[in-house]
């Protein structure tokens, strides 16, 4: 299972980030590869503006609000992946291949 997380960077900019469900986020990692110096997890609320979804059911399709995408560079190593699909309970089956056709996300290293 893949984890759609809503975070933002100092200045505000919000992005998508989809992670292994097992892992959690190195945020020094993570700004480090961004280029930035410090990203933080958006509130619950905002997630839920931005993306027009409730948190435990965002999925990386059909944001309210157009958001760049990052990707753990691990999960394309899956065979199989599975994403929210825009609801609790509601998860969709996909291939790397299929992530990174569709999203276009960038790949970065993000796991601590």
């Amino acid at each position: 299972m893949v984890k759609t997380l809503v975070m933002e960077t100092a200045r505000g900019e919000a992005f998508l980030l989809l992670m292994p469900g097992d892992r959690r986020v190195s945020l020094k990692r993570l700004a480090r590869a961004l280029g930035v110096k410090n990203v933080s997890t958006v509130a619950p609320r905002e997630a839920e503006r931005l993306t027009g979804y409730r948190v435990g059911g965002i999925s990386p399709y059909g944001t309210k609000r157009p958001l760049p995408v990052y990707v753990d560079k691990s999960i394309l190593q899956l065979d199989r992946l599975y994403v929210n699909g825009g609801r609790r309970g509601l998860v969709v089956e996909l291939t790397p291949r299929t992530l990174l056709e569709t999203l276009r996300p960038t790949p970065v290293h993000a796991a601590g």
